[in-house]
């Protein structure tokens, strides 16, 4: 990597720059990348879904979140860089302490939001160092081998699986605008688009999106911008004639008009490459900044989508059980590795009914791998399920009815008192969660303690969130809904979201308990919310000291369990019901 440290410093000082910004990220703001632009992997080495990384004339550092403290050192030469924790120092009050009067720093504009410039620009102002945009990226001039643009073909997504017509969801939207006095909204999150259109497609790898950009006009109409070679046979029928479809190379012509007519235009300064509202207000439009009107609505899945996320999870389920079973019959030899169990279970997921792809890469870590979040197993560098270890697989599953994701983690052999006290800790977390009744109008941030405070009781935490939310046969980390320290949204009835803390020991073994839940009104009454389990597995019961759950704990995972065996059971071949029969056991109250 430090050649190619070397030959961006080159780049940059032809440019006249003193260094350059290098975020995870491409013109549409993704957490998973197509292959073209992962230029910080390229630069760093670094695989992470988050960070970014800085080059200057005389020092490289880059930045990442608690779930890589571990990975980044991994993966990225310390030499080059020098990796940091943005809980204790975010990008832009590092550049503060560190840029001198005079400096230019680079920045690609297509890779960065507005909200995120915002912060850029005041580091450099009060050191009294410029921000220069770049185009093109410096990166692209000294990357020789990068990958061509994705081109797969946009295709329908049948309204069996939306449960609303894109005309119902254009007209919902567009009264918004209106309402707003909102004459076009810009839309460049892939997702969006994809559930606005009811389109999907396959240029980031296990996200059934496609890459482009949409005009949304208060009327209701709107234009779609991709490559030509996208445009599947089917899909200008499918849209009608309310949708536009135009090539890519106008979308900056058509931003220009928009200004030389002065209209307002709303662009989400969180989701919006900076490139974007700057176009538009140089050519005279009036940029509203404001959420994406499509985030809300398409976090609240209609009962149709519910319906089948459902379905998805009881396929899903059959599946993790028919790896469950298969690892419980192998593990004990000490000659299963990683990259085995990760192979066997994402070919079990495979097979089921409507499954198109894995959700994203499945992590299958063994012992002190577990203590990386975000851990990967690769031909070189992956461990055997030894006996006396823990065993840590985040797995999910892309189907055309529902986004799966789920985490569990199990013993290889006898486990230790202090792994199942931790074990059973993050359990009662999980459980206290799932049985949590709120009012409407709470948020994340006021549920995340009660996965944590089970694990606060002796002195412990992790360093993540503790629920995202999922998307339908979309992304399955989808907003605005999260349950963590930051999440400030309010849950409302259809939002499908993660149920996942955890505890890490590093070195030594990782802990994650994850199953998704869907928001829905409590006991039908709609002033009241609650949580209903939709993922259907069961835990390690190896690993749970009964003393430490109380009874309503236990009373819980009995029934979780039953529920597991009736539904799971008749969906699975005869040796995998059989250790879903034992597996489910009711637990005794010693």
């Amino acid at each position: 990597m430090w050649e190619r440290v070397q030959a961006v410093r080159a780049e940059l000082s032809r440019r006249g720059l003193t260094g350059f910004i290098i975020p995870h990220a491409d013109e549409y703001q993704n957490e998973y990348l197509p292959a073209c632009a992962r230029r910080l992997t390229w630069l760093t080495g670094f695989t992470g879904s988050a960070g970014t990384a800085v080059v200057l004339s005389d020092h490289a550092t880059i930045f990442v979140d608690g779930r890589y403290t571990l990975q980044v050192r991994d993966q990225v030469d310390l030499r080059a860089f020098e990796p940091r924790h943005l809980s204790e120092e975010s990008v832009h009050s590092w550049l503060s302490g560190i840029l001198q009067p005079g400096d230019r720093l680079g920045y690609d504009p297509w890779l960065h939001t507005p909200e995120n410039l915002k912060q850029l620009t005041e580091a450099c102002a009060g050191t009294k160092a410029a921000l220069i945009p770049c185009e093109p990226n410096p990166i692209d001039a000294v990357w020789v081998d990068r990958p061509d643009p994705p081109a797969s073909l946009v295709v329908p997504h049948d309204l069996a699986y939306a449960g609303k017509s894109s005309e119902a969801k254009r007209h919902e939207i567009a009264l918004t605008l209106q309402r707003d006095e909102v004459e076009v909204a810009v839309l460049a999150a892939s997702d969006s688009i994809a559930w606005l259109l009811n389109v999907r497609g396959g240029d980031v790898e296990h996200t059934p999106v496609p890459l482009g950009f949409a005009l949304l006009r208060r009327d209701g109409t709107a234009s779609l911008f991709l490559d030509e070679h996208k445009i599947s046979q089917p899909l200008a029928s499918h849209l009608g004639s309310a949708v536009q479809i135009r090539p890519m190379l106008e979308f900056k012509e058509v931003l220009v008009q928009l200004g030389k007519a002065g209209a307002r235009v709303s662009c989400d300064p969180k989701r919006t490459a900076s490139w974007i509202p700057e176009r538009l207000t140089k050519a005279g439009a009036r940029v509203i900044e404001g959420e994406d009107p499509c985030v809300l609505p398409k976090a609240c899945k209609n009962a149709v989508e519910i319906n089948g996320t459902r379905a998805a999870h009881k396929r899903d389920g059959a599946a993790v059980c028919r790896f469950l079973a298969w690892v419980n019959q192998e593990a004990h030899k000490g000659t299963l590795s990683e990259l085995d169990a990760q192979s066997y279970l994402d070919d079990c997921r495979r097979r089921q009914a409507r499954c198109r792809d894995v959700s994203f890469p499945t992590i299958s870590a063994a012992g002190p791998n577990g203590a990386i979040v975000h851990y990967r197993a690769t031909q070189a560098h992956h461990r055997l399920l030894e006996p006396g270890h823990l065993y840590l697989v985040d797995s999910g599953g892309q189907y055309l009815d529902g986004t799966t994701d789920i985490t569990r983690t199990i013993a290889v052999g006898s486990p230790t008192s202090e792994q199942r006290d931790r074990y059973t800790r993050v359990l009662k977390g999980h459980v206290d969660l799932a049985t949590a009744v709120f009012p409407a109008g709470t948020t994340g941030t006021q549920l995340d303690v009660l996965a944590r405070r089970p694990l606060w009781d002796v002195g412990l935490d992790y360093a993540h969130g503790t629920g995202h939310g999922v998307g339908s046969y979309l992304s399955v980390h989808e907003g605005p809904q999260r349950i963590s320290r930051s999440g400030s949204i309010a849950l409302q009835p259809g939002m499908v979201i993660s149920n996942e803390p955890a505890y890490y020991k590093a070195g030594e073994y990782g802990i994650r308990l994850e199953n998704l839940v869907v928001v829905i009104p409590w006991n039908r009454n709609k002033e009241w919310l609650a949580f209903e389990t939709i993922t259907l597995v069961p835990f390690d019961a190896s690993l749970i000291d009964v003393t430490v759950l109380n009874a309503a704990e236990r009373e819980w995972l009995n029934a979780y369990h039953a529920r597991v065996r009736d539904t799971i059971g008749p969906l699975v071949d005869d040796a995998t019901a059989e250790w879903v029969h034992r597996a489910t056991e009711p637990l005794s109250e010693t």
